[in-house]
Order: structure tokens, then sequence, then C-alpha cells
């Protein structure tokens, strides 16, 4: 019977491995297939990704542009029609839109108005479109956003 423990390869399949450096009459012995001087026989070399043989890479011949802003906030987008799946009795924040599955866990969230409202939804969120906010507020819902005070 044939197991896990007892498969191997066809005869002929498996192929033994190239042992180097293992005298002269192996054919690999002495300098071991690498042949003699230079940067290819030494140990840890190896060309490197990007190498052009000592001409200037591309990488280094291309102008840099532009540069990446290490303080950009990402916001996860959520639109109306989503929001419309709620029913309007209970608070939207971002907590029960990680329970609906809408976004992830430790995002910042922001609502678009793709989208039309039906109920009258009461809202937390990092940031909000104006066409959102007053599509809401028509509905008879209310909006606030998170870290700022409402001077209601």
């Amino acid at each position: 019977m044939l197991t896990l423990a007892n498969l191997s390869p066809q005869k002929g399949a498996g192929k033994n491995r190239k042992r180097l450096g293992r005298g002269v009459g192996t054919g690999h012995g002495k300098t071991a297939g690498r042949g003699h001087k230079g940067f290819k026989s030494r140990s840890g070399s190896g060309i490197k990704p990007g190498f052009e043989g000592g001409q200037m890479p591309l990488q280094r011949r291309l102008p840099k542009r532009g540069f990446t802003n290490i303080f950009r906030k990402e916001y996860v987008i959520v639109s109306l029609s989503q929001l419309d799946s709620f029913d309007g009795s209970e608070k939207i924040n971002k907590a029960s839109l990680v329970q609906a599955g809408l976004v992830k866990e430790g995002v910042l969230v922001k609502v678009l108005a793709n989208g039309d409202v039906t109920k009258a939804l009461v809202i937390t969120v990092d940031k909000i479109s104006d066409s959102a906010k007053s599509k809401i507020e028509a509905a008879g819902g209310k909006v606030s956003i998170t870290g700022q005070q409402d001077n209601e």
C-alpha cells in the first residue's frame, strides 16, 4: 500500500546535487567551478539586481521627482448607500462600521455622497464631504466629526 511514509521519486527522477571542492578527481575540485580570481570567484559575491557592469545603473541615471509625505493620512471611503443598510435607531461610529464589515479596525473613515439616505442616521466619523453631510441632514439625521467639539 502506498502511503506518505513510503513515497519516493521514480527511478532516475532524482538528481544528486553537484558536490563542489571535493578533490581534483571529481572534476569540481580546487576552484570548485568558479574559475581563477575575479569578483565572481570570491565569497559573498554575485551580481546584484540593477548592476550594469560598472556603467551607471538606470535607477541612478533617472532624475528624482516629487516627495513622499510621511505625515499623510489615508482615509477608507464609506458611501451613503452603504450606510443606508443600517437602521435609523442605532448610532453609527467606527466600531459599528467595523462590526458591519465595512472597514477594518484602526483606520480613518471618510463618508462620501455616493447614493442616497432614506433614514435619519446619527453618524460619528473622521471626515465627511459637504454633499454627504447635507444629504444626511436633509433626511433628518445628525453628523459629528471625531475630534471636534459640537457647538450646539
